[in-house]
């Protein structure tokens, strides 16, 4: 018989046959569901008015009347697998169900073994429709490039994948460590689609978004009642995510009671819905990340520690891109590929300049900002090469037309060359000669204006009278 774990739900046998009524009770029950059982659609309707269920076994034909009644009557909760059950030349019947919103259905006589095989794959069906309401997935950000820089975390990620071939059970959970915008989204996607559970879903959660009323239930489900606007019952995301990986971006975001309910799903592989009395077992790997450091977070009080010690087994950390050197560059022409196909333009090289400027900008928005600047650039720039004109960050190429401002036989002391010191020289140097016009300045230097207001700031300096429009 396939293996199918139904502790903790709720199941409603509905059926005229009274031998085929228990046989389907005893059955589900084995598998470790909570079932009620009816032989008519007055006692259906009965249960469903007080009860809600997870999933409905419904028998065509009833005494009164057609239990494709009560799909028509919209009684069960989107969430609520159906199955149908029907007699040979029902079939028709059957199809009109499934119509109205059934999961699946079974022609009687049926082996006592299709019927479990059948519930697996309607909650299965359903985790995906759940997941589906849920997702917001930018695929051109699925694939990673490590580069040079990244070999050590590479390296990482093979050995955590290692481990979960090895586990090929419940795995342990991860936690992503980097900055806003490095990547950690994409490094658990790229882990999820590597590993053994690449063909579960990979259920993402935006824990910041997420208001502190409905946490709770976005995560573990509520039931029917919970709460005033609790009109049906709802699968929470760890459910949603049974047999693949639950991905909590942001994690400190949540409260500290709230990480505590993190931790024992985590622990016991467990959940218990919003108003629900009963455990329902869920084998969801979990994947956590944020920009924090979580051990001064917990020194603080403001993250638990208990949660830190459960999650800090397999934890890895996403470099900034200030600190990839070259690789910012390779990064750069990987996501042009990618964003020319997206946007269906032709793929035009970077510039010299343009690769200077990639080079000297800080990127606090990390590889996201990255994405975005290459994207400008791509849509609005002209000419065969990109220059990343946009940029405040490095100084115009003169044009091939307009004589050569650097001293002929300049070469570099030494001692060393303050790049910084230069620019800043170069720009009081066009203040000057604009009369402390910005606009004016930036264009004789070939950059935005905001860029020069930008270094002005750095440098705590003013420019007092008219700086232009």
């Amino acid at each position: 018989m396939a293996e199918l774990n139904l502790t903790g739900l709720d199941g409603l046998v509905v059926e005229d046959d009274v031998m085929l009524r228990k046989r389907e009770a005893a059955l589900l029950e084995r598998l470790g569901a909570d079932v009620c059982a009816v032989d008519s659609l007055a006692g259906a309707r009965r249960l469903i008015s007080s009860l809600s269920f997870d999933f409905v076994v419904l028998d065509v034909n009833l005494p009164d009347g057609l239990g494709t009644e009560l799909l028509e009557e919209k009684v069960f909760s989107p969430d609520t697998a159906v199955i149908v059950v029907t007699a040979h030349g029902g079939v028709h019947g059957a199809v009109e169900a499934m119509r109205l919103g059934a999961a699946d259905y079974l022609v009687k006589p049926f082996e006592a073994e299709e019927l479990p095989l059948v519930l697996a794959q309607a909650r299965r069906s359903r985790q995906t429709a759940r997941v589906e309401k849920h997702r917001r997935r930018d695929r051109d950000q699925d694939a990673l490039f490590f580069g040079q820089t990244l070999r050590t975390l590479e390296a990482q990620l093979d050995k955590i994948l290692a481990a979960d071939q090895r586990m090929n059970g419940n795995l342990a959970p991860v936690l992503i460590q980097g900055e806003t915008g490095t990547g950690k989204t994409a490094l658990a996607r790229w882990l999820h689609e590597h590993g053994p559970r690449a063909s579960g879903e990979l259920v993402e959660v935006n824990c910041s978004a997420l208001p502190e009323s409905l946490a709770e239930s976005e995560l573990f489900g509520h039931e029917r009642g919970a709460f005033t606007d609790a009109r049906t019952t709802r699968m929470g995301l760890f459910e949603a995510a049974q047999d693949g990986t639950l991905f909590l971006d942001e994690l400190p975001s949540l409260s500290s009671a709230m990480q505590a309910k993190v931790l024992t799903a985590i622990e016991d592989h467990k959940i218990r819905r919003v108003g629900g009395n009963k455990p329902i077992a869920v084998n969801t790997r979990v994947m956590a990340a944020t920009q924090w450091d979580l051990k001064e977070r917990a020194a603080q009080g403001l993250f638990r520690e208990d949660l830190l010690h459960r999650l800090d087994l397999f934890r890895v950390t996403i470099p900034p891109l200030r600190e990839r050197g070259d690789d910012i560059v390779r990064l750069a022409e990987w996501l042009l590929a990618r964003i020319a196909v997206r946007q269906r333009l032709p793929l035009r090289p970077l510039s010299a300049a343009g690769r200077t400027r990639l080079l000297a900008h800080h990127w606090p928005g990390n590889v996201r900002e990255l994405a975005h600047e290459l994207e400008r650039a791509l849509v609005f720039e002209e000419g065969s090469e990109l220059q990343m004109v946009q940029l405040p960050g490095g100084l115009a190429v003169a044009s091939t037309d307009q004589p050569d401002w650097l001293k002929p036989g300049f070469s570099f002391p030494d001692s060393g060359f303050s790049l910084d010191e230069a620019i800043n020289r170069l720009l009081q140097h066009a203040l000057a000669q604009a009369d402390g016009n910005v606009s004016a300045a930036a264009r004789l230097l070939g950059v935005p204006r905001d860029f020069v207001r930008y270094r002005l700031g750095q440098k705590g300096k003013r420019v007092d009278g008219n700086q232009g429009p």
